[in-house]
């Protein structure tokens, strides 16, 4: 019935459009929420620069679409802190209480093992979970997960206990008698002294 003279789709597109209506309540039934992604920085969001965006699924979408869709009636926008060297993920703020696989793995990197003082599960054998939990204000990134296993995990829950997470990463449990322990990640090497070469110019 729709493809008419004026029609540019052709039929299989059109049956594509149609069942995509049907799906999302298009003869009105009651419609269904859509969840995509669109990934696109900040300045381009802003409209300083025209830097593509990607939408999932898809790849690459010109800035001035993207823009379109990210400024919708109903699109509900996240943020999301990177890594400027690397790109990864660091912060999903406190929108997702799981952590992606990038923001997962660079905090088992960091820890290499159970931040418990004394136990020695490897970080990979552990659970990630956040030092403030996230129902009283935690955050999703790397200043509030820590790795534990699932026996510390389950500690950490139990009155009285609260963990303390720093900047630096270092880890300070405070137990249900006041008792304190402080937990830092060992590094990946000894420190090695800066050469004349690398230090900073004075200005």
């Amino acid at each position: 019935t729709l493809k008419t003279r004026d029609e540019t789709r052709t039929l299989d597109q059109l049956r594509a459009d149609i069942a995509l209506d049907l799906l999302l309540g298009g003869t009105g039934g009651t419609s269904e929420r859509t969840e995509v992604f669109l990934y696109l920085d900040l300045d381009t969001y802003l409209g300083l620069n025209n830097d593509p965006a990607e939408l999932a699924g898809h790849g690459h979408l010109p800035a001035t679409l993207a823009r379109h869709i990210a400024t919708g009636p109903n699109t509900v926008l996240r943020r999301i802190i990177t890594d400027p060297l690397s790109g990864q993920v660091l912060d999903l703020g406190r929108e997702r209480y799981r952590p992606t696989a990038g923001l997962g793995e660079f905090v088992r990197v960091r820890d290499r093992e159970c931040r418990r003082p004394g136990c020695h599960r490897v970080a990979q054998a552990c659970d990630l979970d956040h030092s403030l939990p996230w129902q009283h204000g935690g955050h999703t990134n790397a200043d509030d997960l820590v790795a534990l296993c699932r026996r510390d995990h389950r500690l950490k829950d139990e009155p009285g206990w609260t963990y303390q997470l720093e900047s630096d990463g270092t880890l300070t449990i405070t137990t249900p008698t006041g008792q304190t322990y402080d937990s830092t990640p060992p590094p990946l090497h000894q420190p090695r002294p800066r050469s004349i070469e690398e230090e900073p110019p004075p200005f």
